[in-house]
């Protein structure tokens, strides 16, 4: 028998080694096979195994200033969908949430997608395209007063989504992180609806990103995106922490589309995420009729985490703040000694996750 069949039918357990059995069962990698380690000792014929054990709780020595939090508090706004006079009156609703949310010492304000969409009731609606672009003429001012918000109140803010015309003269959904250290980034929607595309002529964007922030390491995808699983496992695997989905839907069999895909995404990427969506009728408004949601946190499902993994939830359609507590160290334990172990346990022997385009980034 080879050396290298002897440790493979140990691990299988059809051999009983004194010593290599209980490293193994205790999660040591073989690293290295080493011959002539111990010639004189006839059974081993002078083989010895270099073996590894990761230990998940160490955490280098660090400088206060760049050490990165091992909990955080995220605060989400169940946002109700209304008529505004002004974009004054918005801006004045969306500073008085994040004014609370800071006094709760939260780390992140969530809103949710196209939570100013209520704005293209100042002008007629007769032309739906005509009405979207319109509306994006807001977007810059919301997202230079949500940065200076997010530095003011010392809360890194999720900015839902807003419809952003690009350089090619394009409109995309895009929703941003404004830190409070006065940095931001953007993420836009890569799945467009078929509503979206039908009477806005919204296009998707072509990239998707992990950011670094000081509460954790997070990721975006905007509704509709959630329900691509690929897209949550991409992020997963550059050591994504906490998903954040702003989404907006009308009836309720949308909404549970995006809440199951959401705890899904939880489950099988065993990371945090933060569910966060709009209500109330505006039938004055095209298109904003109707809204329901039920916001919520979703974790991982193993012992160290709620029975339902649902951490928090608000009421159905009813405009609230919610708040959750994360243990990222939690985290770790699930990944490395949970009941089941969904992304060391993939079978990448027989199957891959490649994204094509080139222009992927990693914010670390």
């Amino acid at each position: 028998m080879k050396p290298t069949e002897y440790i493979d039918e140990v691990a299988r357990k059809e051999i009983h080694d004194p010593i290599l059995s209980f490293q193994l069962s205790n999660d040591f990698q073989v690293k290295r096979l080493m011959r002539g380690y111990l010639p004189e000792d006839k059974k081993s014929l002078g083989y010895a195994t270099l073996l590894e054990w990761n230990n998940i709780l160490y955490e280098p020595e660090e400088r206060l200033l760049e050490s990165t939090k091992t909990q955080s508090r995220v605060g989400a706004v169940q946002w109700q969908m209304r008529r505004f006079a002004s974009v004054e009156d918005v801006l004045e609703q969306v500073e008085y949430f994040v004014d609370a949310l800071s006094d709760y010492q939260s780390d992140f304000a969530v809103f949710p997608e196209l939570f100013n969409a209520p704005l293209m009731g100042l002008r007629d609606q007769s032309d739906d395209l005509e009405a979207i672009r319109f509306l994006s003429n807001f977007t810059e001012r919301f997202r230079s007063e949500m940065l200076r918000m997010a530095v003011s109140y010392n809360i890194n803010i999720i900015a839902g989504s807003m419809i952003e015309e690009g350089e090619d003269g394009r409109l995309y959904n895009v929703a941003y992180l404004l830190r409070r250290d006065g940095t931001e980034e953007r993420q836009a929607k890569l799945h467009i609806t078929p509503q979206e595309r039908r009477d806005w002529v919204i296009e998707g964007g072509d990239e998707l990103q992990v950011f670094e922030t000081d509460a954790g390491r997070v990721g975006i995808l905007i509704c509709y995106d959630v329900e691509f699983p690929e897209l949550g496992r991409i992020l997963a695997d550059d050591d994504m922490d906490l998903l954040f989905v702003p989404f907006w839907t009308d009836t309720k069999n949308g909404y549970l589309r995006v809440r199951h895909c959401a705890q899904a995404r939880a489950i099988e990427n065993e990371c945090y995420v933060v569910l966060c969506g709009s209500v109330g009728n505006v039938p004055s408004i095209e298109n904003l009729d109707i809204q329901y949601a039920q916001s919520a946190v979703f974790s991982p499902s193993d012992f160290a985490f709620p029975h339902d993994a649902v951490l928090n939830e608000t009421t159905p359609n009813t405009e609230m703040i919610f708040f959750s507590d994360l243990d990222y160290t939690r985290l770790k334990l699930v990944r490395s000694e949970g009941s089941v172990t969904n992304l060391k346990d993939r079978r990448t022997d027989l199957f891959s996750l490649k994204w094509r385009k080139k222009t992927r980034k990693s914010k670390k």
